[in-house]
């Protein structure tokens, strides 16, 4: 087998996994675009309550996610796993029979405490050699990305037909899906050891946090999210209320907005990548989520001025959704971007968190409008902060499996990587055996790498340089769509 293919396990792995994913974003998003009108119809109602109850599991996933993570190395991926959606679905049972606000808090946390994207990230990493863990990555990452786009149109129709209860107990079906699909569809892992790339490590996190580049994209996800939450505490309200659209014709917005923002958005990530405008696209996409919410402030009253609002509203998102992940992995070190994914992660929950208290907060004491014009000044000081950023060099992360070694032998390897045409960076751990790099794959020598490799018997010779390149610029445009 080329080894530049990935091994039918190995996609069976990242499809399957991306299945879970795909379930439980489903469950926690459809409830976005319509939870606003349900819960005002529940006892103690408030809207500074309503607001916390569509962004809590935010605060407990931003909590619990890392910790899960651990404790899968402890116990094992698929235990752990399994007990996460078993707590989200009796979150979404908790949910779904609640009459009262509190009641809809109550599972909401819980839902949020179900936080399994670090355990399944690393289940992807133990399920799949270290050359093939970025597309294995990747087809998670375009999966959580379209599961989020579905649930904005099934939201509004699903409500339509069972109501935001039906929704709660369809959640709970799907999670308890995930386990099914846990059980007979996922790989079971030969072993489970700790993957620096996809797990966060305690002892990194000060290194992590004191880098400005990355703050500056931990800032950017936690704004990003924010800004979404504490909008849809409201857009579901001015479309009945101020646009005199039916709740169950919500969709007709949000059906076409999602299908033209997808649209538009894959040219503007390829020129990011392929014409080397990464900061121009991403400031410009931050720019157009503040003009979006500056809009929003004028013409919410208006079924077609929300419609052009949410287009570039949504144009924007999806940009900096596939281009935030990937500078964070330009932008760290190979061996370090595990820690670096789960300050990102747990910055984007808890954006989710406050982004919903705010905007219900501010909707309660000063008016639908206060909001929007919240969101606009926080993405404007985004926009501040991002014009700084300095745009790392267009590089490819790779892994190389070198086997066990020695701290001399180590040393040794680390520089002879390094003297390779195209290597950037290199970090070659002895606690895993695993080569960290960046390379430039156009320039790149490949067969001196993998001349490295501990399956390098396994490469099959007729697969051309060309070929390599063309698969790893694959891979590299891919690393947007990571978890």
């Amino acid at each position: 087998m080329n080894q530049q293919d990935m091994t039918p396990l190995e996609r069976q792995a990242a499809t399957s996994l991306a299945g879970i994913f795909a379930f439980r974003m489903l469950g926690l998003f459809m409830i976005l675009p319509v939870f606003s009108l349900y819960g005002e119809t529940l006892e103690g109602s408030t809207p500074l309550l309503i607001g916390l109850a569509i962004g809590i599991y935010g605060l407990t996933q931003a909590l619990l996610q890392i910790p899960f993570g651990m404790l899968s190395d402890r116990f094992g991926r698929k235990p752990i796993i399994a007990i996460g959606l078993l707590i989200f679905a009796i979150g979404s049972v908790v949910a779904a029979m609640a009459d009262s606000i509190t009641g809809v808090i109550i599972g909401r946390a819980l839902q949020g405490s179900g936080a399994i994207a670090a355990a399944v990230m690393a289940l992807a990493a133990d399920l799949t050699r270290e050359e093939h863990r970025t597309k294995a990555m990747a087809v998670i990452g375009m999966t959580i990305g379209m599961s989020f786009a579905i649930s904005m149109v099934l939201g509004p129709v699903i409500n339509g037909i069972i109501g935001v209860e039906g929704i709660f107990w369809l959640t709970a079906a799907l999670a308890l899906g995930g386990i099914v699909l846990l059980k007979y569809r996922v790989p079971h892992p030969k072993e489970c050891r700790f993957h620096r790339d996809a797990e966060a490590q305690p002892s990194e996190f000060k290194h992590v946090i004191a880098d400005p580049q990355l703050l500056r994209l931990d800032y950017g996800i936690f704004i990003l999210h924010m800004i979404l939450t504490s909008s849809f505490v409201v857009i579901p309200l001015a479309l009945r209320n101020y646009a005199g659209l039916e709740t169950a014709q919500h969709w007709y917005i949000y059906l076409p907005v999602m299908l033209l923002a997808i649209g538009l958005m894959v040219p503007l990530v390829i020129m990011a990548e392929k014409k080397r405008m990464m900061k121009q696209i991403f400031v410009g996409a931050i720019a157009m989520i503040m003009l979006s919410e500056l809009l929003l402030i004028f013409v919410y009253q208006s079924v077609w001025g929300i419609f052009a609002a949410l287009l570039i509203f949504f144009i924007a998102f999806n940009v900096l959704e596939a281009t935030l992940p990937s500078l964070i992995s330009k932008t760290v070190r190979q061996d370090k971007k595990g820690t670096a994914m789960g300050v990102y992660s747990s910055s984007q929950f808890l954006g989710a968190f406050f982004g919903g208290v705010l905007g219900g907060w501010l909707y309660g004491s000063v008016g639908l409008a206060a909001v929007f014009a919240l969101c606009a000044v926080a993405a404007a000081s985004w926009v501040f902060f991002a014009r700084g950023m300095v745009i790392p060099r267009y590089l490819t992360s790779y892994m190389v499996n070198v086997g066990e070694i020695d701290d001399e032998r180590a040393q040794v390897l680390n520089g002879t990587f390094k003297a390779i045409t195209g290597v950037a960076e290199a970090f070659v751990s002895t606690d895993d055996g695993i080569a960290y790099l960046k390379i430039d794959s156009n320039i790149v020598n490949w067969d001196a790498l993998y001349e490295h490799s501990v399956d390098k018997n396994r490469v099959d010779q007729s697969a051309t340089p060309a070929k390599k390149k063309v698969d790893t610029a694959i891979e590299q445009q891919n690393v947007g769509g990571e978890a």
